[in-house]
């Protein structure tokens, strides 16, 4: 049977084009489990589309695994072993980080797997930093092996400010709005003004007896590796009329995040570490997060190839970032190896011509060479 599945396998692949007949080397899988971790207002779905998935609806870590199975992301092995993980929609990395812990928890019982590895959009690459420090205190030993960030706010978003400056009177509807939401689609307990707290650079109330903000969670949650085997990060941009809809009515009438300038700390106030240009359409952001608050560790490259499954490399003009709040100016301005793709499109939301699941092959065999 396992030889019947893995030809069938290899069949579909060159029919749905993640495999090439000239590629030598066929997908592995990971020793580890890969789970993904959701940014803020994500579940199994975003905006109606499946998180982590493509415009037709496909999990991208669902290998295909069973005998006639073509709903299915060809570009694995099909004994890749890949979970989502469910926190709540909205609240700080300091509750959602623990949530993601206990998942991971749960994940390790019921598998008999010692570490797994991570790969978190947005906010859920974050999260993921508490976590592997929470398990690591747990077990007295490191649990994630490689963690992969994607389009993550490390040093701030000016979204998030842009929300919490609107007043009492907007922000307090629209954190009401986010919390019915989170709490139909996932359980009680969201807080949608402390996601828009953790994710601003400073402390936004430093008179209220709680210390909030991604400076103080970089310095709470650094990047180490005796929590973390390797830590590397993808960055996402783009210009224009090219990012979401949404995204650029806000840019265009209200906010522009204009994430590509150099200072350590948030030095014009926005939100965000660094300070921009001040021009609008500069490929910056994607969005919501500027290209300055993005790498985290190794910065990587991503190779589409029509035929071919894709490749994910590091790139080595640029030097891996070990210090969240101290990046140096060609890591906070460079677009070298920047994704062309907004920061909802690249986990699923379209309609665009990104193949969303040879993206999430190339990198989950990029985390195969580097556990």
């Amino acid at each position: 049977m396992r030889g019947f599945k893995t030809g069938l396998w290899l069949a579909w692949s060159v029919l749905w084009g993640t495999a090439s007949l000239a590629q030598s080397q066929p997908p592995q899988a990971t020793r580890h489990p890969v789970v993904f971790a959701h940014g803020m207002g994500g579940y199994e779905d975003l905006l109606g589309f499946a998180y982590f998935g493509d415009e037709m609806g496909l999990f991208v870590g669902d290998a295909c695994d069973e005998p006639l199975e073509w709903h299915c992301n060809a570009g694995l092995h099909p004994r890749q072993k890949t979970f989502g993980s469910q926190v709540l929609a909205f609240h700080s990395s300091e509750v959602r980080g623990l949530d993601l812990a206990n998942d991971i928890e749960g994940l390790l019982a019921t598998t008999g797997a010692r570490r797994v590895n991570i790969i978190g959009h947005s906010q859920g690459g974050i999260d993921a930093r508490k976590a592997a420090k929470v398990l690591f205190e747990q077990q007295q030993r490191a649990v994630v092996d490689v963690l992969v960030s994607l389009s993550s706010p490390h040093r701030g978003s000016p979204v998030a400010k842009y929300i919490l400056d609107m007043g009492p009177g907007v922000s307090s509807v629209v954190a009401a709005l986010a919390n019915i939401f989170g709490n139909s689609v996932y359980a009680p307990g969201n807080d949608a003004i402390a996601a828009m707290k953790q994710l601003v650079y400073d402390d936004t109330q430093s008179n209220d007896g709680v210390i909030t903000g991604m400076k103080a969670f970089n310095a709470a949650y650094p990047l180490d590796s005796r929590h973390v085997s390797s830590y590397a990060s993808l960055l996402t941009a783009q210009t224009a009329a090219q990012v979401n809809p949404a995204f650029y009515l806000l840019r265009l009438g209200f906010l522009d995040i204009d994430g590509n300038g150099y200072c350590v700390d948030d030095c014009d106030g926005d939100g965000a570490a660094g300070q921009g240009d001040g021009v609008r359409q500069d490929r910056d952001d994607d969005g919501v997060v500027g290209i300055n608050s993005q790498q985290m560790g190794k910065r990587l490259r991503y190779t589409e190839s029509l035929w071919g499954p894709g490749l994910i490399a590091e790139d080595r003009s640029i030097p891996a970032v070990t210090d969240l709040n101290a990046p140096i100016l060609v890591q906070m301005t460079s677009i070298s190896s920047v994704l062309d793709q907004d920061h909802l499109d690249v986990v699923g939301v379209g309609p665009d011509l990104f193949n969303e699941p040879k993206f999430y092959a190339a990198i989950i065999q990029y985390i195969r060479q580097h556990e």
